[in-house]
């Protein structure tokens, strides 16, 4: 049985649980990862867009991705192998006096936390976004520092590296149940062995439920789909990620974002107004003429632009908006980083450290007053709408 014991199991090889595993393994311990899928990443990670900002508003969410950003932006020069990083930020324009009073009302608390992010005005955000629609152009805030990678190319790089740290993967298993005595997690059942251990992290995107019903809690996490597409390359231009907080006129989006990734495609989604609950991942009819008219109102220059492809992924969503990383303390051992509400890649670096923390020294990376918003046994309807969702 020695061969089947474990320090730590993590469940999922995503956007959380494949950095938990790298760290996890960095710091001595005997890690197995678990996936029902074939391959690192093959879940909502291989249906972001790349996107990693620490521009949000909720200050758990600012220094969890200030974390992820550290990692991101500087992995090829930690760890030797490319993930395509793309300098160049995030701009959120502002075509209104609404937009402009949500942007400005947070610049605040996001400067309190460290951030590199400005108000500029309408001249400064056509020099980061060239070819914008300057018709009712206010300005907009702009954050250098922020960035893209490529998720597929960093989900297989993060493996790795976790496997040249002695962590083990095994795919195409599913879990099926776990171990539980006297509130402590021991073993991790799956459909073709079991293993045991005394630390288990749950890290499984959109299925967390499912994992919650295993082990005799409830996890809220509920998951709604969001459709995305990329078009063929074309020359580079446009350094920036642009977030326009516009809803839409045809009234079906709340806002929509796009950027260029480092290898010349435009990859774009939009968050819609009425939301798709539920697993389904087959494309809408409505996207592409939808995204096309919200392409074309803020860069006229798409007009002629080539869509390659589309896809739809999931956002595994709380029912607050805010994810949940936390030890949970009816269970020793058992700790959860799921319902990224939409962000895990952009958050999971960071969410990782956070866990690994827990795990090795029983202290959460964030301070204490930080950390509530994150905590398992909190207020789920409680209000906590956030303006950068």
């Amino acid at each position: 049985m020695s061969g089947r014991n474990y320090d730590a199991v993590v469940v999922g090889a995503g956007s959380v649980g494949n950095p938990t595993a790298l760290f996890l393994a960095e710091a001595g311990l005997k890690v197995l990862v678990l996936d029902k899928r074939a391959a690192p990443g093959q879940g909502e990670n291989k249906s972001a867009i790349g996107g990693v900002r620490a521009t949000h508003s909720d200050p758990a969410k600012i220094q969890t991705a200030l974390d992820s950003l550290q990692l991101m932006s500087t992995w090829k020069e930690t760890y030797g192998t490319d993930i395509g990083w793309k300098p160049g930020g995030y701009c959120f324009p502002a075509y209104s006096q609404d937009v402009e009073r949500a942007l400005d009302g947070i610049l605040p608390i996001q400067k309190s936390f460290g951030l590199d992010i400005d108000w500029v005005d309408a001249d400064g955000v056509a020099e980061v976004v060239p070819g914008i629609n300057r018709q009712g152009l206010i300005g907009g805030t702009y954050s250098p520092g922020d960035g893209q990678v490529c998720p597929l190319m960093t989900a297989v790089a993060v493996e790795r590296a976790a496997t040249e740290k002695g962590a083990q993967y095994r795919y195409n298993e599913t879990v099926t149940g776990y171990g539980v005595e006297k509130g402590q997690v021991f073993e991790v059942i799956t459909d073709r062995s079991t293993y045991s251990t005394p630390c288990v992290v749950v890290a499984t995107g959109a299925d967390a439920a499912r994992d919650g019903e295993a082990l005799g809690i409830e996890i809220p996490v509920f998951p709604d789909s969001h459709e995305a597409g990329i078009s063929a390359p074309i020359k580079p231009f446009l350094p920036s990620l642009v977030v326009d907080l516009r809803p839409g006129l045809e009234g079906r989006t709340a806002n929509f974002y796009f950027g260029q990734i480092h290898t010349g495609q435009i990859i774009f989604c939009y968050t819609p107004r009425e939301l798709f609950p539920g697993t389904s991942r087959e494309s809408l009819s409505e996207f592409m003429p939808t995204i096309a008219k919200r392409l074309i109102s803020v860069m006229p220059r798409f007009r002629d632009l080539l869509v390659r492809r589309v896809w739809r992924g999931l956002y595994p969503m709380t029912p607050d908006g805010i994810p949940i990383v936390d030890q949970v303390r009816e269970i020793k051992g058992l700790y959860l980083g799921v319902g990224m509400c939409g962000q895990g890649f952009m958050l999971g670096p960071g969410v990782a450290r956070n866990l690994t923390s827990m795990i090795l020294n029983g202290e959460s990376t964030l301070p204490a007053e930080v950390q509530r918003t994150f905590r398992f046994n909190r207020d789920f309807h409680a209000s906590t709408t956030e303006a950068l969702k």
